[in-house]
């Protein structure tokens, strides 16, 4: 009777944004893990990959270990790209309001009043610094932004050149098992 090969394998789903699908692939086959399977992320833009790795892979627990950092700092990498524009758009959301309340009063100035030329001329002056505030709105917006990424991009840097050392290692442990 011939002997069968067997190898028993351990199976992981992971649910992520389409824009980050390459990189978590990337990383976790960097610990062993291979992917079998991924949805294509047409409407939700999040895609669910499948994964395997063989149960009796050697430093397991090693492995495991710098799994949890890596998935750490690649979160810790994803909340600081999106702390670079969160205060601007939170500030531009009500910015933009407040400019278009003026905007508003300003036209229910000009509507409401009849024969009354100083609430008329105080209308339209109105209106128009609504309009300026609402066209300097992005601006604004631009600005508050550009000084964000200036303060966190190096923070950024410094998790992204972690990541890659935690990945390093990780991968040398696979290769030095293979050796």
């Amino acid at each position: 009777m011939q002997e069968k090969n067997f190898a028993s394998y351990e199976y992981m789903t992971k649910t992520v944004k389409a824009k980050d699908q390459t990189r978590v692939i990337d990383m976790y086959e960097a610990f062993g893990w291979e992917l079998t399977s991924s949805t294509p992320a047409i409407v939700s833009g999040v895609a669910a990959l499948s994964f395997k790795r063989d149960r009796k892979i050697n430093h397991k627990h090693e492995l495991y270990k710098l799994e949890r950092q890596a998935e750490e700092t690649f979160a810790t990498i994803n909340a600081l790209n999106a702390s670079k524009t969160l205060g601007a758009r939170i500030f531009a959301y009500i910015f933009g309001v407040i400019a278009t309340l003026v905007l508003g009063g300003g036209m229910c100035m000009v509507m409401l009043t009849e024969n009354n030329i100083p609430v008329f001329a105080g209308g339209v002056i109105l209106g128009l610094a609504g309009i300026a505030l609402c066209s300097v709105n992005y601006f604004i917006y631009k600005r508050i932004t550009e000084k964000k990424v200036k303060q966190v991009l190096p923070v950024i840097d410094e998790n992204e050149e972690k990541l890659a050392n935690v990945l390093e290692r990780g991968n040398s442990l696979l290769v030095n098992e293979i050796i």
